[in-house]
């Protein structure tokens, strides 16, 4: 259990009988007492394991509330939301070995805006990164991103539904990244002015799906075993919305890490061949996705240059590599 132990569920707390029922009706836990012993997960305030003491079953809680505040209501849509996004992708049989979209086991708006899911056993995409960027293990990073290049293609073309992409809404979302680093004055107008030329230079390259995807949200059974979590972003969009913000993660990992942003040069194209190989054409495939990765790799690194915890040095190594990208048109 990768956690943090914070000690166990008192009896009469509400939570105590939300779990307890999850346990009995839909894991068949059949023991007489039960008791739950909680980890926090990841140092996160919002997600934590919980572990029957006497079985050993395991389940995972997710509280919306804590993100919402005392507006239990818009909590508990959202965690209705993610139950019923979880549902769907496994109504494509998503289930099982080896891919698996993890299994929602209930909700309850009045307990924080709470969301149960069950728990897998797996490694973090994270961590197999690291083993990459920290310890050279290059050859183990090499078959987890074949593992969720198969993921992503079989995720993907299970649910097409053949209509072509509105590349609006990314523009719309381009545009509120944008913002948030002139806010947060990682930039200024004459950036605001050339990332805007720059996205609009972009706007026909359209195609078919869904789309969320950052090292957290992958786990690595045996094998080619991949699970998805956390899919409260889950949306119809194009495929290269989940496959450049892989790409754009592992260009992010190598340049905090390493300081060299060439080092992820073979691991994206690795997986970018490995998702190419499960369409026909294979080769018009990989040289389609290629041509529109680096938009999608340029949001990503935006996305992570706004936030508060990178340098500003760093911040702005990602703002001028994403335009050095997004030039590649």
């Amino acid at each position: 259990m990768n956690g943090e132990y914070v000690g166990y569920v008192a009896g009469e707390d509400p939570l105590h009988g939300f779990l307890s029922t999850i346990m009995r009706d839909r894991l068949g836990v059949d023991e007489p007492l039960l008791a739950f012993r909680v980890f926090r997960l990841s140092g996160s305030n919002e997600v934590y394991a919980y572990e029957e003491k006497f079985s050993g079953v395991k389940v995972i809680c997710k509280f919306y509330g804590t993100r919402f505040g005392t507006d239990l209501d818009k909590a508990a849509g959202m965690a209705r939301q993610e139950y019923e996004g979880l549902e769907t992708l496994r109504r494509y049989d998503l289930i099982g070995s080896p891919h698996h979209v993890i299994r929602p086991l209930g909700l309850c708006r009045d307990i924080n805006g709470v969301l149960a899911v069950e728990y897998y056993a797996g490694e973090e995409f994270s961590h197999a990164i690291a083993r990459a960027t920290q310890h050279r293990d290059d050859a183990h990073l090499y078959r987890r991103l074949k593992a969720l290049a198969y993921f992503l293609a079989t995720l993907h073309n299970r649910t097409a539904n053949g209509a072509t992409v509105d590349f609006d809404p990314e523009c719309r979302y381009f545009d509120t990244i944008v913002g948030r680093l002139r806010k947060a004055r990682r930039i200024g107008q004459l950036d605001i002015g050339e990332l805007s030329g720059l996205r609009d230079r972009w706007r026909d390259r359209q195609v078919w799906l869904h789309g969320d995807a950052t090292p957290a949200n992958f786990l690595f059974g045996s094998g080619m075993d991949v699970a998805a979590i956390d899919l409260e972003r889950m949306k119809r969009g194009d495929r290269m919305f989940d496959v450049g913000r892989v790409a754009g993660e592992l260009q992010h990992a190598f340049m905090r890490d390493c300081g060299d942003r060439h080092r992820a040069d073979p691991f994206i194209g690795h997986f970018l061949r490995e998702y190419s190989c499960h369409f026909p054409d294979r080769e018009q495939t990989f040289e389609s996705i290629s041509a529109r990765a680096p938009y999608y790799m340029a949001l990503n690194l935006l996305r992570i240059a706004r936030n508060g915890y990178i340098g500003q040095d760093y911040g702005s190594r990602l703002v001028t590599h994403a335009k050095r990208m997004l030039q590649t048109a």
